[in-house]
């Protein structure tokens, strides 16, 4: 794929939201229009995770010169991504809870995320989930497999230890890293198998 141009960037009330802020973070120097959507429980989940205000994922975060970054209520249907006729390039829901993860892989459109990640789907644009949750149950297993096979790119969070990251946010950007690469986006300073960073 070519890198986006406008990206939808979607998080779910599960664990995990430092991957989503460190994404959101580096993304927006490489992408001109990033549309964000929070779950009901993921502004929660944010302010008890990252000690940020309200759970506001963008506090203390500019986005600079050349991106936009617009936030949409999770009952936002107007959200343009909440249809096919109008385009953005990829959708990332990171963390994306089992939960959410079952609705979307049974087609049930019950908020912005799941109707977001529907659409994507079916005009078969660059989804990307990302789980964090585990053990996972057969029921999960069977939900990833379905998405997978209509078209998304499942993407657990799981660091890896290569270049031997010595901070908690080292580790975590080896995820971003991964998700970045699979959107044809690569982060200054980043680390791949075999070479020296960018």
């Amino acid at each position: 794929m070519t890198s986006p141009q406008r990206l939808v960037i979607a998080v779910s009330g599960a664990s995990g939201s430092c991957y989503a802020r460190l994404l959101l973070q580096h993304a927006m120097p490489l992408v001109p229009e990033i549309g964000l959507v929070l779950s009901r429980v993921a502004p929660q989940v944010i302010a008890q995770e990252l000690d940020l205000p309200d759970g506001d994922l963008l506090a203390g975060l500019t986005p600079p010169a050349g991106c936009r970054v617009t936030r949409y209520a999770i009952d936002d249907y107007w959200a343009p991504f909440a249809s096919g006729s109008n385009v953005y390039d990829a959708m990332v829901v990171v963390p994306c809870s089992q939960g959410l993860m079952g609705r979307m892989a049974h087609g049930i459109s019950d908020c912005l995320v799941s109707r977001a990640a529907d659409v994507f789907l079916k005009e078969r644009r660059p989804l990307i989930l990302v789980p964090r949750e585990m053990p996972m149950s057969t029921i999960h297993l069977r939900n990833q497999l379905t998405l997978a096979e209509a078209g998304a790119l499942i993407l657990p969070a799981c660091p890896n230890f290569y270049h031997r990251p010595q901070t908690v946010e080292a580790v975590m950007l080896t995820v971003v890293d991964r998700i970045l690469s699979h959107l044809a986006l690569r982060r200054p300073g980043s680390r791949r198998w075999a070479e020296e960073s960018e």
